[in-house]
């Protein structure tokens, strides 16, 4: 009786942390079916709902960490369970008591990073604009068209820094008028806060939204789908509303106003992938592949799991820091089904993505057969 007591007082707990929607599974498994998990190994996301159902969970467990929350089981779900929701209960719970298994552990740091620099690479804060100081990219003021939020991974890492400065130049180009935060922008907080720490997401919720007010910023314009489901989805929680574009919006918005000119011949064979926060958690298919239709040369293909059954690249849900073994990386099979559509590059438009698929990419035995590239640097080359 004794252990029985401790099992309700756990699913007490889930449901407290907000886990609730647990006890709707009547166990159909569906979510397994479509889990990209189970193309890569076992596993079951229906052993973990029913384990929290019944306060079971192995907090310990790394199997409560593998969701990339690329929302395939809740679009499928018959019940409504709201497995990334719940997911996020469990690993609050284990961020609550200090619990990380092995290949998790690296999250911890990067909870530290963000509450002292703002970024999880725990780069200076001060260094955070300084990819936009060469290309005379201003500072935001109250008076600009549109904020460009450059996000961590544009603003810090070498190969994405690429992106930013593409996006600022097509920007120019168009004559967009814009500016950026700098060192006054902190990281959105999408992936750590489903990554469990909800601390620390608010902490850099409201430090976001307090730079925004300040500024009379109105529009925000992303290249990181996660910053825009962020922005769009999650800071309503702190009762304000911000319009927020993503790039490929925005992009195809330009080219429809005629403010854009695509007019250079860029021969590529093209296939698109959809980011899961892009596509499956916001709709957006369409917008990507007509701006790339409207690039003179380009050719457009479809990979096998497109669109709402797009294949996750396997970095979101804070997967983006915990370490996947070689031979259990979806981007691998991404990029096996890019040259399967017999492409030439692999585009998307977001970060994640286009860091596992460069590290995918480069374990080909011919790693110049496929091109990574982000939808703006494919516009950029048509300018």
């Amino acid at each position: 009786m004794e252990n029985v007591a401790d099992y309700k007082e756990i699913a007490e707990l889930i449901e407290g942390a907000g886990g609730e929607a647990f006890r709707r599974c009547f166990q159909c498994g569906m979510c397994d079916v479509v889990c990209p998990w189970n193309r890569v190994r076992r596993f079951s996301m229906r052993k973990i709902v029913r384990q929290a159902a019944f306060g079971m969970t192995e907090i310990e467990n790394e199997e409560i960490w593998r969701c990339t929350t690329c929302g395939r089981c809740p679009q499928r779900c018959p019940r409504d369970v709201r497995q990334i929701d719940s997911g996020m209960a469990l690993r609050r719970i284990a961020t609550e008591y200090g619990v990380f298994p092995e290949n998790v552990r690296p999250v911890r740091g990067v909870s530290g990073n963000l509450s002292t620099q703002g970024n999880p690479f725990g780069e200076a804060r001060e260094a955070r604009g300084a990819w936009a100081e060469a290309l005379g990219v201003r500072p935001f003021s109250e008076e600009m068209e549109i904020l460009y939020f450059a996000g961590c991974y544009f603003s810090y890492d070498s190969r994405l820094k690429k992106v930013a400065a593409a996006t600022a130049e097509i920007l120019q180009r168009a004559g967009v008028e814009f500016g950026i935060l700098g060192e006054a922008e902190s990281c959105c907080g999408e992936s750590i806060r489903k990554a469990g720490d909800e601390e620390v997401f608010k902490k850099l919720a409201r430090q976001n939204i307090k730079a925004f007010i300040d500024r009379g910023v109105r529009r925000v314009l992303v290249s990181s789908p996660h910053c825009y489901h962020t922005f769009k989805n999650e800071y309503p929680e702190f009762m304000v509303h911000f319009e927020v574009v993503h790039m490929s919006q925005f992009l195809l918005d330009l080219i429809e106003q005629g403010r854009l000119e695509l007019t250079r011949e860029v021969p590529l064979k093209v296939t698109f992938h959809d980011p899961c926060y892009l596509g499956r958690h916001n709709g957006l298919y369409d917008e990507p592949r007509e701006v790339l239709r409207r690039v003179p040369g380009v050719e457009l293909v479809e990979m096998a799991d497109n669109r709402e059954d797009s294949l996750c690249c396997g970095g979101g849900g804070g997967r983006i820091w915990m370490d996947t073994p070689k031979g259990e990386r979806f981007s691998d099979l991404r990029v096996a089904q890019a040259l399967d559509a017999g492409a030439r590059v692999l585009a998307t438009s977001c970060p994640y993505c286009i860091s596992n698929f460069e590290d995918s990419r480069l374990a080909l035995k011919d790693d110049d057969a496929l091109r990574v590239m982000d939808l703006t640097e494919i516009v950029r080359e048509a300018l």
